[in-house]
């Protein structure tokens, strides 16, 4: 027997992201982890506007926001704990000052509602259909904020609230932005706190509704990360000391399969020039007074310039400062 493991085939994308498409990502820490990586190797990125959200009502509700241009008042907050904070909202937002709150809530709905109408792509994260709802109000959260559990009540959301929610999110999308193209993918995070049954139903609900929207719409696509992680390396080895999120190896390895699936080996080769300048700048020498360091940092700085000269969209000024900097140090 040769194979030990089910290699997942994905056939590569008959349409290409490159350093000259902008990427809104939106959803879990996943979406975190994959965005955070484009924005090093310096595609222009838009992060999580409300920060992390987890469930399909609450990314849909974000990217509403986006579209309405909404601006968030004071009656839009709560203060718990001595803190002001969204029920839309990562805690990240949260302050002790309710005006601190908004100007950041605010700002942060204009530049990504402005960068949403030239945006070529947008990366949806899911990352469980288990939702939170107000017993006061019947208002779904995005955060519950460490409010007592008995304000809140716990269900899962079913697949056709899932599919109309997002569905009509991005229909409104693709009215204001017809050049967008939609990434779908669903967290390979397990949610263990739910039961290893419970976290399986979940992530079920939000397969089912993504395979929906990519057959009602010919823009919106399907990027298996969950699959990858649990059927193609399917092993525990591939997971961090919690056993839920996914680590570094696997993480490399669903990275490089999107970039399969999404690049040009054009884009593919500037990806690794950029890399291999961005760890260069990390590299902490023994000797850094020595000619041979001072060499090295001779040779990055003119990769950095050769680089801008080639890409002028691209910005390698942070770059070239650093080993200029270094060598006259």
């Amino acid at each position: 027997m040769d194979a030990f493991r089910t290699v997942l085939k994905i056939q590569a994308s008959d349409w290409k992201i490159d350093h000259q498409s902008p990427l809104l990502c939106v959803g879990s820490c996943f979406a975190e982890e994959m965005g955070g990586r484009l924005k090093r190797l310096k595609f222009p990125v838009f992060l999580n506007p409300c920060g992390i959200v987890y469930n399909p009502l609450s990314i849909s509700r974000c990217l509403e926001f986006l579209l309405q241009e909404k601006q968030f008042e004071q009656k839009d907050l709560f203060e718990h704990d001595g803190l002001w904070h969204s029920f839309d909202h990562h805690g990240s937002f949260s302050a002790a000052d309710a005006h601190t709150v908004l100007n950041k809530i605010n700002q942060s709905i204009r530049a990504g509602s402005a960068f949403l109408r030239s945006a070529k792509v947008l990366v949806l994260t899911l990352g469980t259909a288990h939702v939170f709802r107000l017993k006061s109000n019947f208002r779904i959260v995005a955060n519950c904020h460490k409010l007592p559990g008995q304000q809140f009540e716990r269900l899962r959301l079913q697949v056709p609230e899932i599919v109309s929610a997002l569905g009509n999110t991005i229909s409104a999308l693709q009215d204001l932005n017809p050049a967008l193209d939609v990434i779908l993918t669903v967290s390979p995070v397990r949610h263990l706190r739910d039961g290893l049954v419970e976290n399986n139903r979940s992530k079920a609900a939000l397969l089912l509704a993504v395979d929906q929207l990519c057959s009602d719409f010919s823009k919106v696509h399907y990027f298996p990360a969950y699959e990858l992680l649990i059927d193609d390396l399917r092993d525990y080895r591939f997971f961090a000391e919690d056993l839920s999120h996914p680590n570094r190896l696997a993480l490399d390895y669903i990275w490089q399969r999107f970039t399969d699936t999404y690049f040009s080996p054009a884009t593919k080769q500037l990806c690794e020039e950029i890399e291999s300048l961005k760890r260069a700048g990390e590299h902490r020498p023994i000797h850094p007074a020595s000619e041979k360091h001072r060499q090295f940092l001779r040779q990055q700085a003119e990769k950095c310039r050769q680089l801008a000269e080639r890409n002028p969209h691209l910005d390698f000024s942070e770059e070239l400062n650093y080993f200029e900097r270094e060598m006259e140090g």
